[in-house]
């Protein structure tokens, strides 16, 4: 299958690359140079953003009626 590399963008394969889904060794480094200088991030919650989901799945308990 043919792919662009995600760093240089030039043609390159899945099938026998050694590399993939980079071209290159070199491509493959200055990926993981990225990561390591924490040019790419995954994202996560804020605390703020973490609290409002733990408030909206608080469950109150249930009321007492009074026997009619």
């Amino acid at each position: 299958m043919d792919i662009k590399c995600p760093i240089c963008r030039k043609p390159t394969t899945l099938g026998e690359n050694r590399w993939r889904p980079f071209c290159s060794e070199r491509c493959k480094l200055i990926d993981l140079g990225k990561w390591a200088t924490e040019e790419y991030k995954i994202s996560s919650q804020t605390q703020e953003e973490g609290n409002l989901l733990e408030e909206e799945t608080i469950i109150p308990p249930p009321t007492k009626t009074s026997p009619r």
